[in-house]
């Protein structure tokens, strides 16, 4: 008998060692929780970050970690790395927060936050890379629940690996106690593959300016539809104090069909999509906000503080998911004539109790003067719906360009047929030898440049559709065409600007004296660039490398005005330039941005003033920014110069979220190399030109999200195709070095990635499991026959089951004890820090995590 207790014993312990050898999910969480930020004590809630709740399941706690604002409109952000690699899905959002001290949240995920710190002050940014808005809160709104089958896609190859929690405290009033704040979101997510991947599409007014005592103003947004079907199944709204009503609808040949309407001074939750609604290719979404400027005395703009406004309508929907996309955006209004037609009731407000704005509204009563810096307040404290978009953009490795016979690249433009100009210099260089020390062209005996200078180029294959230009100037350099293809040019040698007409031989006006430099209202000093307003027909002129300004012209020619001046010493100020080199205007928002260059920022201005209203300046920039364009929606291109030795920030393309400043993208090409990019301009769809001044060349880009590929199987191997029959190669974005804090969230990753790797899949577990139950069988029916055959069939010493665990902690004699997974980490690290045997047990899994 006693050789069977020892064969027992044996199989126990083998059985312990060989679950040992393995771990079950509890284990990564266990290894996360090692690993993860500390949580403050001072904040009620689970002090566990990660709970698993089976498998395939577990809830994500996300919080601010005890933070107090000081300051109302203040932004603070924290990140949480998703605690597994392997790709996983977010199912329910269950919010932690109260309008009596929280305004709005979001949740974001993307692969690196903007820092490694416990938490940050938003104006760092949320995100270094594109960032995708999983969830929104405010007003108090109740939990969100995705449908069944239904989920927002993290980890694995494509999915965000961080969540960027950010929290807008409206009014910090509610602080003067000092106590900590640790709102905040649960996510249940689970590993199971879900049929539909959730996504997020939001439509925001960028322009909306609201007159003063004005009783309606419309803010309509709309877009046409370019992807695959998609499913609406939720909606949320968002204004603040002016808004009576937000609409949204899909329009399809001409009938509205409504997606959701509600007052945006109701808590703002996530409503579902009252009958369903699914979205086609080429339909058209449209949104309308109904704000009131009645009770203002100045003008309101779009903009991040609670005195600003906000025009957004989010649609949470679902798509198949060999076609998903996680979010998109629309910030223009593609058909303003098509809202005449709009059903009534989207102008209708809907009533709200003054009972219910007074609890809405009671605990902000600061006022402040949303004229005063406001596109500076914009830039610092835009409210994070404004969004970076996304896309990425690559090299388009086809564009037969690089090939074109050009001179030195200066400049280049679009014209109204979107076609691309570009303007170079022939067989004339600027070199140290072109000017003397007053600035005057020492080169004139050669003569003006014999070819032709201004060429069209058909923007999907190079061919050549026009040329002019020839014999008119010596040194070429800034170049922009007007809403009526005029070409718009500056001449460094000349010190000049002109304007021609496309077809026409001879200039229709010229500004400046020929080859004469000078600083008064009829001289130029090397003038860089050119802008005509659409809008006014006003003209601006940058001016130059030898003076440091931006002068205003009337359509006609006629000096309005100028301001700037050249930089002091230390650190540049406001409105001072080195180098004005680039303008982008902004007609939506009646902006003028300067790349300023040798400062190595941009400065944007009023174009009826001069008045400064933002810098957008970045480490990455280096000392040089050399040009800059600006895309209808809200998007900034830029390209910076050549790093000086021993620095290391590289040459590259920028694309930045004009609303907020922030870095979307960088872009570098594949196919040769930038040498001095010089100019760029980009179009609507989002493909980008670059000009470069010594590489003679122009490089073309596209919008990898933008374009369309489909596949195509020849000769039975796959090949990806573009619309444009373009291979769109990825860009080498710019190694960067890691920091000590990026190391050591990556040695935290790599734990958490073994810890996960180290799993072993359910039936694998479950055969385990099994295998010690049958042996334990077997011995009990072999000691019953032993015991029959030797005492005769009565009962008599042995081993008793009952008594054996009766004698461990924790039995029941009504049964096994089911074990608490949410405890047992946490007695495991407190007792020895090992793995306890409760890895091995079956544990009974507790309920999910309500949201409702």
């Amino acid at each position: 008998m006693a050789g069977f207790i020892s064969n027992l014993l044996i199989l126990l312990l083998l059985f312990q060692n060989i679950c040992l050898g393995f771990r079950s999910p509890l284990s990564v969480f266990k290894r996360y929780k090692d690993t993860s930020r500390s949580r403050s004590t001072e904040c009620l809630g689970s002090d566990q970050p990660v709970i698993s709740f089976g498998l395939s399941d577990f809830a994500l706690d996300i919080r601010m970690p005890a933070v107090t604002p000081k300051q109302s409109d203040t932004y603070l952000c924290m990140s949480v790395p998703l605690p597994v690699n392997d790709e996983a899905y977010v199912v329910d959002f269950k919010p932690h927060a109260s309008m009596d001290t929280v305004h709005h949240m979001l949740l974001f995920g993307c692969n690196e936050p903007s820092s490694t710190e416990n938490y940050w002050d938003c104006d760092e940014g949320t995100c270094k890379d594109k960032s995708n808005i999983l969830y929104a809160w405010a007003r108090n709104a109740p939990p969100t629940r995705l449908p069944k089958g239904v989920g927002f896609r993290v980890g694995g190859e494509t999915g965000s690996r961080y969540f960027v929690l950010q929290v807008h405290y409206g009014d910090v009033s509610a602080f003067r106690d000092k106590h900590k704040d640790c709102s905040g979101v649960t996510l249940h997510l689970t590993h199971q593959k879900q049929p539909l991947i959730a996504g997020m599409y939001l439509m925001m007014s960028v322009n909306t300016v609201i007159p003063p005592g004005k009783k309606v103003v419309d803010a309509d947004i709309a877009c046409h539809y370019k992807r695959s079907p998609m499913h609406l199944f939720a909606y949320r709204v968002h204004t603040h104090r002016l808004g009576k009503v937000v609409s949204g609808y899909r329009v399809r040949n001409g009938q509205w069909t409504l997606i959701g309407r509600q007052s945006p001074q109701l808590p703002q939750a996530f409503y579902p999509v009252k009958y369903p609604v699914d979205i086609s290719y080429d339909d058209i979404l449209a949104a309308r906000c109904v704000f009131s400027g009645e009770g203002r005395t100045t003008e309101t703009h779009i903009g991040g503080t609670a005195d600003d406004e906000m025009c957004n309508f989010y649609i949470m929907y679902y798509m198949e998911a060999k076609h998903a996309v996680s979010y998109m955006t629309c910030t223009q209004n593609a058909n303003p004539e098509m809202f005449r037609n709009i059903p009534q009731e989207a102008n209708i407000p809907i009533p709200v109790k003054s009972d219910v704005l007074k609890v809405m509204h009671g605990h902000h009563e600061e006022t402040k003067d949303s004229d005063a810096s406001y596109f500076l307040q914009q830039a610092k404290k835009q409210e994070a719906e404004i969004l970076d978009q996304d896309f990425h953009i690559a090299e388009a490795v086809e564009w037969p360009g690089l090939d074109l016979k050009l001179g030195q690249v200066s400049g280049l433009a679009l014209d109204p047929e979107n076609n691309l100009v570009v303007f170079h210099r022939g067989d004339h260089v600027w070199d140290e030898n072109s000017f003397d020390s007053k600035f005057v062209y020492q080169q004139r005996g050669l003569g003006p440049i014999e070819q032709n200078t201004i060429i069209v180029l058909n923007p999907r294959n190079a061919k050549l559709l026009h040329s002019t230009g020839k014999s008119l100037f010596y040194l070429p350099h800034g170049l922009s065409v007007d809403k009526n293809g005029n070409y718009w040019v500056t001449d460094v040698a000349l010190h000049q600007v002109f304007k021609l007409g496309p077809n026409d031989k001879e200039p229709l006006m010229i500004l400046g004296m020929a080859l004469q430099p000078g600083s008064d209202k009829n001289h130029f000093c090397q003038p860089t660039d050119v802008a005509v307003d659409p809008i006014t027909g006003n003209i601006y002129v940058s001016d130059g490398y030898c003076n440091s300004r931006i002068i205003q012209f009337s359509p006609n020619g006629l000096y309005v005005m100028q301001w700037g001046e050249e930089t002091s010493l230390g650190r540049s100020r406001s409105g001072q330039f080195r180098i004005p080199h680039s303008l982008a205007l902004i007609p939506d928002l009646n902006q003028l941005c300067v790349a300023d260059r040798e400062n190595g920022r941009i400065q944007c201005f009023r174009l009826e003033t001069g008045e400064f209203t933002r810098e957008i300046k970045h480490k990455a920039f280096g000392r040089e920014l050399f040009a800059v364009s600006y895309v209808p929606g809200g998007l900034l291109f830029a390209v910076n110069g050549m790093p000086y030795p021993g620095e290391a920030e590289s040459v590259q393309g920028f694309v930045m979220n004009f609303s907020t400043g922030e870095i979307i993208d960088t872009f570098t090409p594949l196919r040769k190399s930038f040498e001095m990019p010089h100019d760029i301009i980009a179009s609507e769809d989002r493909t980008v030109f670059v000009g470069d001044v010594h590489a003679k060349t122009v490089w073309k880009f596209a919008s990898a999200e933008k374009m369309e590929h489909r596949s195509v199987k020849k000769a039975g191997i796959e090949v990806q195709e573009t619309k444009e029959s373009e291979t769109i190669v990825e860009a080498r974005l710019k190694n960067k070095p890691e920091s000590t804090d990026s190391l050591k969230n990556m040695d935290k990753q790599h734990l958490v990635q073994q810890a996960s790797t180290t799993g072993v899949s359910l039936v694998l577990i479950t055969t385990l499991l099994i295998i010690p139950v049958v042996v334990l069988l077997a011995i009990l029916v072999f000691i019953r026959w032993r015991k029959t055959t030797v005492y005769g069939g009565k009962g008599g010493g042995g081993i008793n089951l009952g008594n054996f665990f009766a004698n461990h902690k924790g039995y029941s004699r009504k049964g096994f004890d089911r074990l608490s997974t949410e405890g047992s980490d946490q007695e495991k690290d407190e007792d020895d820090g090992t793995d306890s045997e409760e890895e091995c047990s079956a544990s009974s899994l507790p309920p999910a995590p309500s949201s409702s």
